[in-house]
């Protein structure tokens, strides 16, 4: 897959850049008031028993902030954090090291939780509920068990994809939040924050243009205000405003829905070779030669938010939005589907 400026998942050029931007607690952290709330109370119990929190799930879209919120719980909790990936752990001597080198009531982040091994996912559940260890050493008839204790400990899992989550293993979590893309306003904030903090000078307009189009996703905001960062040192006198900031994201092909050409030709497809559809994700990912995968991880979820697209059991259907905004033609019988 193509790496796309818009996409909400991580570029290799993302890491170190937001490293320096992440909110360190609670109070820093912008958005999601529903789940910080929920968070802040169970933080203040879990310190006040001083006992492991419960197991965490966060779940939603890619560049919402998960990852950040796991180090955030950590810091709040005055814990370690032991951080990891679905993907990375093949075998399971993998988590079995990382569950014996945790320290009392500290943290274990796995993202992409959902890609665990089936078998590296059974060692999680006693891990999870009674904090032992289940061991075979040596192999045949002279194979034997043995269960080790493992400090209590809280497991963060993060993923964008809930629904490949086993039902065995999400029943274990005691804390279950989904993260919801962010309003233009609270982008706007973010971004404010970022150019604090990367010494950019940037005005109120300018701001919420780069917010409008940022696809509700601070990870976009951000790398967006890099790019028009550079833009303004290149082209302005170093001031992203309104003007800068419309200037640089028409360069990019980025509009004002915060659309790339890629979903423009998503909705295009659908609308012309389709007839609006309804069409299967299958059908419409041989027609734009992109994955299943990345159609539904990083299209779909903004298209479908903002209304442009409906997600239907018989297929995929645009909206009247995506006609109107497309300049495309109804067509007749259409607004039956919508």
């Amino acid at each position: 897959m193509e790496e796309r400026i818009i996409s909400g998942s991580r570029l290799e050029d993302d890491q170190t850049f937001e490293l320096n931007l992440r909110p360190r607690v609670l109070k820093e952290y912008i958005g999601q008031q529903h789940v910080k709330d929920n968070l802040a109370i169970a933080i203040a119990a879990t310190r006040s028993r001083s006992e492991a929190m419960d197991h965490v799930l966060l779940f939603g879209p890619p560049g919402l902030g998960k990852t950040t919120l796991a180090t955030v719980i950590a810091n709040e909790l005055g814990v370690g954090l032991k951080p990891t990936s679905g993907p990375v752990i093949q075998i399971k001597g993998d988590l079995t090291a990382i569950l014996t080198n945790l320290k009392e009531h500290d943290v274990l982040f796995i993202d992409e939780i959902h890609r665990l091994q089936p078998q590296i996912e059974e060692i999680l559940y006693p891990a999870m509920e009674d904090f032992k260890l289940d061991l075979i050493i040596g192999q045949g008839p002279s194979a034997r068990s043995v269960t080790l204790s493992l400090p209590k400990f809280t497991l963060i899992g993060a993923t964008t994809r809930a629904g490949m989550i086993t039902a065995p293993l999400r029943s274990r979590f005691g804390i279950v939040h989904r993260l919801d893309f962010y309003s233009d306003q609270e982008l706007k904030i973010i971004l404010k924050r970022s150019a604090a903090i990367l010494e950019i000078q940037i005005d109120d307009s300018g701001a919420e243009e780069i917010a409008r189009r940022s696809r509700g996703t601070p990870r976009v905001a951000n790398r967006l205000l890099r790019r028009v960062r550079d833009y303004a040192q290149v082209k302005a006198d170093g001031v992203i405003t309104l003007a800068v900031a419309n200037d640089c994201l028409a360069m990019l092909a980025i509009d004002g829905h915060g659309f790339e050409e890629m979903d423009k030709k998503l909705l295009r497809t659908i609308i012309e070779k389709f007839s609006g559809g309804p069409v299967g994700i299958n059908t419409i990912a041989a027609a734009i030669s992109e994955e299943v995968e990345a159609i539904e991880d990083i299209y779909e979820p903004f298209l479908i938010q903002k209304g442009f697209l409906h997600r239907t059991p018989r297929g995929r259907v645009a909206t009247r939005l995506a006609y109107e905004h497309l300049g495309c033609p109804m067509v007749p019988g259409q607004m039956n589907l919508i």
